[in-house]
């Protein structure tokens, strides 16, 4: 499975207005929610799927990348949006750091394995110091969406 399959790109996010982990998360989801054309209802179930989700353990896996996640009903395939924050987000990450780039993730609970192929398609890259370096550097949708579609071609 490649990121650019998972990522909506009509919904990234280069500069979060966000200053929580919460208003993040709300700001991925109704980015998507618009670029998917939810309604209202659904994106408050997706909202709340990811929040409960989040009171588990964090998302904030360190290294400046969060990856929050729910499995969400009536979804075909995993979908997902990235978010950027130039000043940092507390996402109580493992390392105590801000995180400066948030990959929201959601999936149908009828299909672990699609989740699972979803989630290792993210961390192969956000576990490698250049994706994440750019990615931070990415100004605008096109410069995250053209990283998305090259980091899939190197991988």
């Amino acid at each position: 499975m490649k990121l650019a399959d998972i990522m909506v790109s009509e919904a990234v996010v280069p500069e979060l207005n966000a200053h929580t982990r919460n208003e993040a998360i709300s700001e991925l989801i109704q980015t998507l929610a618009k670029a998917k054309g939810w309604s209202a209802a659904r994106a408050e179930q997706a909202e709340k799927a990811v929040l409960e989700r989040e009171k588990q353990a964090t998302t904030g896996i360190g290294k400046g990348v969060a990856l929050p996640h729910a499995k969400l009903k009536g979804l075909e395939a995993p979908i997902g949006t990235i978010g950027r924050s130039a000043e940092g987000i507390d996402f109580s990450a493992l390392d105590s750091k801000p995180v400066y780039s948030v990959l929201l993730l959601l999936s149908s609970p009828d299909n672990p394995d699609e989740h699972l192929q979803a989630m290792e398609a993210i961390f192969k890259h956000v576990q490698r110091d250049m994706f994440r370096k750019f990615l931070r550097q990415s100004e605008t949708s096109e410069a995250i969406v053209d990283l998305i579609r090259e980091a899939d071609e190197m991988s």
